[in-house]
């Protein structure tokens, strides 16, 4: 339609005769006129029957056909009997269309009730941690392999600064809060080692089970369950965003390789970090320990060392620092994983990150309790 056209055109307009019983519409009832036309059919009122004649019309939309429905209702609610509208026939399937009433279906639940619906909620989550298992063993396979490929040619796909980034992330920066939840733990373990080793007169034990216990479980646990609720969220919600603003396409649309690109440095990276945090873990619980000693028992730093050093062998340690690695492949490669799995809205990043760092935390228990069986049966 050209602009003359539009000029010509007239405008939305409605008239009620002198004995107040015809209500003249006509004009283009158009969402342009729709608030307008609101406002003064708001303020007209109609007393008694009045009918509606609408055959003046020149343009009608679903906003103008939507005044005129709300208009007839009002009168017909008032005890009008307004009929017919008269709208001429290219706009009458509109407001049928407009007026037929919308029956909203009860909601019926998939889950059956009673005990069928239990067993259908446990065998979806037995689908759903299946299906989960797969899907992350399928991107474990993918990322091994990427991991090969970059090590075979180190100059073309490792990305070294990426790499000193993240242990700068996921190492240096965590140093504080590892700190001090480690320094925290040695001294509820002494605390707690001397009360109840009190009771038989073996409260030098304390320095002995602190040791073993620090060195070998506690140090690389709770380090683990840090950095993965502090890191393996981060990466998560990092790709994820990514994500979202569809960087990720933009990247993939560039020819680069998102798993060297994003992936590959935040395993290696905590992979380097996590043994050096549970080193630092280690020494910074033995030395709440040795002062809780000191304090608790009167036990000198020199003699802490000594009794320490009885107890302690070099593979105690060791077992500590083979845990580290495994840990931080498993934290970093659920974090990424579950980042790409992000959809295209905030919610679902939330939502992944959480489920990250339960995820993360999870395997990281197993794979520690089966670290023990192992030791245990090799008699390490």
């Amino acid at each position: 339609m050209t602009s003359l056209e539009n000029a010509a055109e007239p405008e939305a307009w409605f008239k009620l005769d002198r004995d107040g019983r015809s209500l003249s519409v006509g004009g283009a009832w158009t969402i342009a006129e729709s608030a307008r036309l609101d406002k003064e059919l708001t303020a007209l009122k109609l007393d008694g029957p009045v009918t509606i004649d609408a055959s003046k019309i020149s343009r009608l939309d679903s906003a103008g056909a939507w005044l005129l429905l709300r208009t007839r209702r009002a009168l017909e609610a008032a005890g009008a009997k307004a009929g017919d509208l008269g709208l001429p026939e290219l706009y009458r399937p509109l407001l049928e269309t407009l007026d037929q009433p919308r029956k909203s279906e009860p909601h019926k639940s998939r889950i059956p009730p009673g005990f069928r619906g239990r067993l259908y909620k446990i065998g979806r989550a037995a689908m759903h941690f299946y299906l989960q298992t797969i899907s992350i063993l399928g991107y474990l396979g993918r990322v091994t392999v990427e991991t090969i490929e970059a090590f075979a040619k180190p100059r073309h796909n490792l990305r070294i600064a990426a790499i000193f980034h993240q242990i700068e992330e996921t190492g240096i920066n965590a140093l504080p809060i590892v700190g001090l939840l480690s320094f925290l733990i040695g001294v509820v373990i002494a605390y707690q080692g001397i009360t109840q080793l009190r009771q038989f007169g073996a409260e030098y034990l304390t320095i002995d089970g602190l040791g073993i216990i620090t060195l070998r479980e506690m140090g690389v646990l709770m380090t683990s369950i840090i950095i993965a609720g502090r890191s393996g969220s981060a990466f998560t919600a990092q790709i994820g965003t990514m994500r979202v603003n569809q960087e990720i396409d933009a990247m993939q649309a560039m020819g680069l390789n998102t798993v060297d690109t994003l992936v590959l440095p935040r395993i290696i990276g905590l992979v380097i970090a996590l043994p050096l945090l549970t080193l630092y873990a280690d020494i910074m619980g033995l030395l709440g320990g040795a002062i809780m000693c000191y304090f608790d028992l009167g036990t000198s730093f020199p003699a802490f060392l000594r009794e320490l050093q009885q107890a302690l062998k070099v593979q105690t340690l060791m077992v500590g620092l083979i845990k580290a690695p495994v840990f931080a492949f498993v934290i970093a490669l659920v974090g990424c994983y579950e980042g790409f799995q992000v959809e295209r809205n905030a919610a679902s990043v939330g939502l992944l990150t959480t489920r990250s760092v339960v995820e993360s935390v999870f395997l990281v228990i197993v794979l520690d309790a089966a670290f023990s069986v192992m030791f245990s049966v090799l008699g390490i």
